[in-house]
């Protein structure tokens, strides 16, 4: 899904206006897309704008969510707990990254954060390689998503919806709080002055910790969500993270609504590219990127002059 539908895309890509209901389907197949890429992106960009963390381990722990969900599901049957079980598990591995080896990186040059955590991607994805194997692993539908819906013209694979609004409201949590609790208050303030709230008084490396866990966590979260869709592999994380970049630089450094904006934008520009001619979808969104640089470089809800 986030590197384009290949059934849809096969069919879109003969010359000629797409039919409707293909339309229809691509339309709702990018929706689903960058609702994933907009979750994904929310804990990429709390990341980087409160702590000033490239995190480009951050593909890694969406797979490590994937396989979470994967092992919880073969086991216990149970969506809600693979969902549950994926969210925890990498948020208890952010906490880990972060105590151990993050929290060292915060004061210095970006090109060692880009280093450091590249390679501890790259560790993590051979070490569950290692574990599972390099071949893909395939995780069910649950028994709640199976079947379709007639809406229409169209008829629309019934998980699909599901993931929509199992996004959605996912957001709206995240949403309440950041902008609802004392947290999420100390969060957006640390985005904007990380020097003034540490002169207030307040706990600056439990806040960066509870960061760093919260975005790590919705990675995880994305990761069982998307894993009935697509196969599970060890480098399933790779084009997740690339795209999650574009996506923050689009919606703006830091910003929670820059991220869902720049999420549902990729993901429709990804889909819908695709009916036409799928080797151009990635192309295009790099195009869409380029121009936001171009004409608004801090992003569409970015604030100018944020490094």
């Amino acid at each position: 899904m986030v590197s384009g539908e290949p059934a849809a895309a096969a069919a879109g890509g003969v010359l000629g206006m797409p039919s409707l209901p293909l339309f229809l389907s691509q339309l709702f197949n990018g929706l689903a897309m960058g609702t994933l890429l907009a979750l994904v992106s929310t804990g990429l960009t709390i990341i980087l704008g409160t702590l000033g963390v490239l995190n480009f381990a951050h593909g890694a722990l969406f797979m490590v969510g994937a396989y979470a969900g994967y092992v919880v599901m073969g086991h216990t049957h149970s969506f809600v707990l693979a969902m549950a079980s994926g969210a925890l598990v990498v948020l208890v591995l952010g906490v880990i990254l972060e105590r151990g080896l993050v929290r060292l990186y915060y004061s210095r040059p970006p090109e060692d954060q880009i280093l450091m955590t590249f390679g501890v991607g790259i560790v993590i994805v051979e070490v569950i390689r290692l574990i599972f194997g390099g071949l893909s692993q395939r995780v069910s539908h649950p028994t709640w998503g199976n079947g379709v819906v007639q809406m229409g013209f169209l008829i629309y694979p019934k998980y699909r919806l599901l993931v929509l609004i199992i996004i959605a409201v996912t957001l709206l949590l995240l949403y309440v709080l950041l902008y609802r609790t004392r947290l999420g208050l100390i969060v957006r303030a640390g985005i904007e002055d990380d020097l003034m709230v540490g002169m207030l008084g307040i706990n600056v490396k439990k806040t960066f910790l509870a960061v760093f866990g919260l975005g790590a966590a919705a990675a995880g979260f994305a990761g069982v969500i998307y894993s009935p869709i697509v196969s599970v592999a060890p480098d399933m994380g790779a084009t997740v993270l690339v795209q999650s970049f574009v996506v923050v630089v689009i919606g703006g450094l830091g910003s929670f609504p820059g991220a869902i904006v720049g999420g549902l934008i990729a993901g429709e520009i990804l889909s819908l590219t695709s009916m036409f001619n799928p080797a151009y979808s990635q192309v295009m969104l790099y195009l869409a990127m380029a121009l936001v640089l171009v004409l608004r470089p801090q992003g569409l809800f970015g604030v100018e002059g944020r490094e």
